[in-house]
């Protein structure tokens, strides 16, 4: 009884760590899912500008041009704490499972503490880390880990960039995802309107890269930031619930071992006084 009684107490301290983990993740979730969706109008209306100046011009430059892929850098976007369901190893084992026919392993610019000791312990070459930054990542930010990116494929020390982030469904929902970034490709839109680029399209369209290469780097931190806020508060609902239902289980338990003992007792009382009777 003394023993069961303590698991009780143990479950019940920790079902208030899962409860207040709950709702701080619920609190943020909020904020981030709002983030979100502020951020894709303008990722959406930069991709189009692309569109726009790329549909029917042909242009060709550095970072239209395809060639054999022999060393890829991925950026991983991943949380900077557990306890979020399968978050973070979801994404993680996509980054994992897209290079597993190459010849050499790619070069890693890892966002979130999780993505920076996974790939760190496993041999990979960091370009660059990033921790603790997803909750308020800045533009400057965003920009420091394109222009590493765009520095990287222009030099031809890679010859492709993938983005693996999480994409926010919803509360109850997250899809880990890769976005191949460079070499840019761009569909043609049926509308366009003609417009003159000064000096020249080609110009235009290699001092937009850096910067749409950001907002997409951005807008992927926003997504899983949100993402990890929704598996989290799942996770520890999933906990909370679970807490409930094994001290429910354990008091059903004391209850008996109680009643027992008590039985005992009475059977005890019982069969002394008959014995003196």
């Amino acid at each position: 009884m003394k023993a069961i009684k303590r698991r009780i107490k143990s479950v019940g301290s920790t079902k208030q760590i899962t409860k207040a983990m709950q709702l701080v993740a619920s609190s943020k979730l909020r904020k981030a899912k709002v983030r979100a969706e502020q951020a894709r109008p303008y990722f959406n209306e930069l991709y189009r500008s692309m569109c726009e100046i790329a549909s029917g011009r042909n242009i060709q430059t550095v970072f239209t041009e395809r060639r054999e892929v022999k060393r890829r850098l991925f950026i991983v976007v991943a949380g900077d704490r557990g306890l979020a369901g399968g978050y973070n190893s979801n994404v993680l084992k996509l980054a994992a499972a897209a290079h597993k026919n190459d010849a050499e392993k790619p070069k890693i610019i890892a966002i979130g503490r999780k993505a920076v000791e996974y790939f760190a312990k496993r041999g990979y070459e960091l370009v660059a880390s990033y921790a603790n930054i997803a909750e308020n990542i800045k533009p400057n930010t965003a920009q420091d880990i394109a222009n590493i990116a765009v520095d990287l494929f222009t030099s031809k020390e890679v010859d492709e960039v993938v983005v693996f982030y999480t994409m926010f469904v919803s509360s109850m929902s997250q899809q880990p995802q890769s976005m191949a970034v460079l070499p840019m490709t761009t569909a043609e839109l049926e509308e366009t309107t003609e417009i003159t680029y000064d000096p020249s399209p080609e110009a235009v369209f290699n001092r937009i890269v850096p910067r749409f290469t950001a907002s997409l780097i951005q807008c992927a931190v926003v997504e899983s930031y949100a993402s990890e806020q929704g598996a989290r508060r799942t996770a520890m609902e999933n906990a909370t619930d679970n807490a409930d239902a094994m001290t429910e289980s354990l008091s059903l338990l004391y209850n008996r071992a109680r009643q027992a003992s008590i039985t005992t007792e009475i059977i005890d009382i019982v069969s002394g006084a008959s014995a003196q009777g």
